[in-house]
């Protein structure tokens, strides 16, 4: 099928035809054009339609100009506002109380945010970004679920960076780069599917790329189309655009115009469109409208319109979690790459804000933080991979709270003693095991106030020690041995109740009595699947007077699960950990491990607290760290009594 554009003066050089597509029955075509005047002459850069108005209603379309700068026009062509500048490539988010535009100045060749008020309709300060150190070819927004705005800033050779620039639809006053990106060499395009939470950057004489475009995400790509002989495309791939269920992307070379609908994690390419009568058009942007597709296509000579008959279905999209600000986080981990994992809360005895939070570094020690993130101890005695804490441990004549990690250098329990003064921890040494590959571990503490080591291997297999010290060194006397068909690794136990939970993590958590002389049988609590997405990964336990809670870190979604303590375990919601734009916090993802108190720490606290070990760190990239949470906040968003 053929979209027909006319031959007819351009002078105006702005979107000066309009052309409905036809094609034989049963398919979409070119029905008839007619011209769109503009009120004023324009150079145009870039142009883009707003898919959006209700923050003026009949605003029709943003253009930039080198000349004339920043224009908001009607569907007449009249220019509803405007802003002076020389302005290059040009992106947009609207919402009702404003527009958020991205542009170049080109001048100071330079990304710039502009934001128009619905309010008073004036133009706020521009808030300009570092000047990179490549040149901007492109820029894309990307707006998330929590309403934080992204900029996408594409270069040359394959450079390119992630941006915060907005919350809540307002500019931040200092942007803060998220993480530097390597994309194709010969890209200058690029759109972000928020629905879908994909970035598509073109490469040139190769083909359509998407990224998954979530700050927290690994960077990743897909083709979705490429250049014959291994695609549909004939000669190259330039503009983009993004509708609700596709993506649409023109060959200038060719003429012509793909679209790819999306079925689930799948493209599928619809017929080719040719553009007759268009010269190398490379801009392209789309909205939906009630006839089919309204579309803006730039060609050396100017900027067309076109109404396409044609509508993809539009996904349906699950209902998004809560996503929750981290509140705090922790100074990085000593060691690069995968490090942090597993923290453990400490109370403070008679001063709750002096309370601690111990993180293992998995390649190298337990590193001991206060409540403001900040590192107090940096204890280096090799590969530790779960911690955890129980106060009350008789120590020869001494009673001091005691710290236990799984250490894989020696495949043996790491202990420490915790002054319940001032909360530092001391090094007591560690105990062998027969384990032959260490992996998670918890404690327990049973009626008779005694202390049990609960570690586990990759194979399945449980060890449950009960500890003492009276003595004056720690030993460790065998209970019990239990295990699992595949690897495990959170464990966690409810005192309170003598109950023992423990995650494989493929499989399933799993629920058992936690006294060491009980029979070791393993109850289902939750299967592995849509709710609870492996890897199950840390599980910690809140205990309430309103409630008990089981928390089940979700790395397969980046999400936290949250069940009731007791049988049978009712879900009670799920939510993820965002970034916090007023604290330059990045977002939580790949959570190994997390610990969770119900005790009143003041503050903010006094519901208590969740960490979370953030696989990811970003804004700006560094190593790995641990954010804090209120309990307060999870409460609410969960609506928990």
């Amino acid at each position: 099928m053929n979209i027909n554009f006319p031959r007819q003066p351009l002078a105006l050089a702005l979107l000066t035809s309009f052309a409905l597509l036809s094609a034989p029955a049963g398919a979409s075509g070119v029905l008839t054009t007619a011209p769109w005047q503009t009120a004023e002459p324009m150079s145009v850069e870039a142009a883009q339609l707003l898919a959006d108005d209700r923050f003026w209603p009949g605003a029709d379309r943003l253009v930039s100009s080198k000349r004339q700068g920043l224009r908001l026009l009607d569907a007449a062509g009249v220019t509803l506002s405007a802003l002076p500048g020389t302005f290059g490539a040009l992106d947009h988010r609207a919402a009702a109380d404003g527009l958020l535009v991205a542009t170049v100045d080109v001048d100071r060749q330079q990304p710039v945010l502009l934001a128009l008020s619905a309010r008073d309709r004036s133009w706020a300060t521009p808030v300009y970004l570092p000047r990179p150190d490549f040149k901007v070819d492109g820029l894309c927004l990307y707006r998330d679920q929590g309403d934080n705005a992204f900029l996408f800033l594409v270069g040359e050779e394959g450079i390119g960076e992630q941006w915060l620039v907005a919350a809540a639809q307002k500019p931040l006053s200092e942007p803060l780069r998220v993480r530097r990106l390597s994309l194709p060499p010969a890209s200058e395009y690029c759109q972000v599917d928020d629905r879908d939470e994909l970035l598509y950057v073109n490469e040139e004489e190769v083909g359509l790329w998407a990224y998954a475009a979530h700050p927290e995400a690994d960077l990743v790509r897909q083709p979705v189309a490429l250049v014959q002989p291994f695609g549909d495309i004939a000669e190259a791939l330039a503009g983009v655009a993004v509708v609700p269920g596709a993506v649409l992307a023109l060959d200038p070379q060719a003429g012509a115009l793909h679209r790819y609908s999306r079925d689930g994690k799948r493209w599928q390419a619809e017929p080719v469109l040719q553009l007759a009568g268009l010269a190398e058009p490379e801009q392209l942007s789309a909205r939906v409208s009630g006839q089919g597709l309204a579309l803006s296509i730039g060609d050396d000579n100017g900027q067309h319109r076109a109404l396409l008959d044609w509508q993809p279905d539009a996904p349906q999209v699950a209902a998004p979690l809560p996503v929750l600000p981290a509140q705090v986080q922790t100074e990085p981990v000593p060691s690069l790459g995968d490090a942090a994992d597993d923290p453990a809360i400490w109370i403070h005895p008679q001063d709750p804000a002096a309370s601690r939070v111990l993180g293992t570094d998995k390649q190298g020690g337990l590193q001991v933080y206060d409540l403001q993130g900040r590192t107090l101890q940096d204890l280096r005695v090799g590969r530790l991979n779960n911690v955890d804490v129980r106060p009350g441990f008789r120590l020869g004549q001494a009673t001091v709270d005691l710290a236990v990690a799984s250490h894989r250098d020696h495949n043996g329990l790491q202990l420490f003693a915790i002054d319940r003064s001032s909360g530092e921890l001391s090094d007591l040494g560690w105990l062998p095991t027969p384990l032959d590959d260490i992996y998670g571990l918890c404690l327990f503490k049973d009626a008779d106030e005694a202390i049990h080591a609960i570690p586990n291997d990759k194979s399945g297999r449980f060890l449950q020690y009960r500890l003492d010290g009276h003595s004056g060194k720690v030993e460790a006397e065998l209970l019990r041995e239990f295990a699992t068909a595949s690897q495990p690794e959170g464990c966690v136990a409810d005192d309170r109740n003598q109950r023992l939970f423990i995650g494989e993590e493929d499989v399933a958590v799993w629920t058992l009595d936690a006294r060491g002389d009980a029979p070791a049988v393993l109850e289902k609590v939750i299967d592995a699947g849509a709710e609870v997405q492996a890897d199950i990964e840390g599980l910690a336990f809140y205990q309430g007077e309103a409630g008990d809670y089981l928390v089940i870190s979700s790395q397969g979604n980046d999400s936290y699960v949250v069940l009731d303590g007791q049988a049978p375990y009712a879900m009670r919601g799920a939510f993820r950990i965002g970034l916090n734009a007023e604290r330059g916090i990045d977002g939580v993802s790949e959570t190994d491990g997390l610990e969770v108190t119900s005790a009143n720490l003041g503050g903010v606290w006094s519901q208590g607290m969740l960490v979370v070990q953030d696989g990811r760190k970003r804004m700006p990239e560094g190593r790995q760290n641990y954010k804090y949470l209120p309990w307060s906040a999870v409460a609410e968003a969960l609506k928990l009594p």
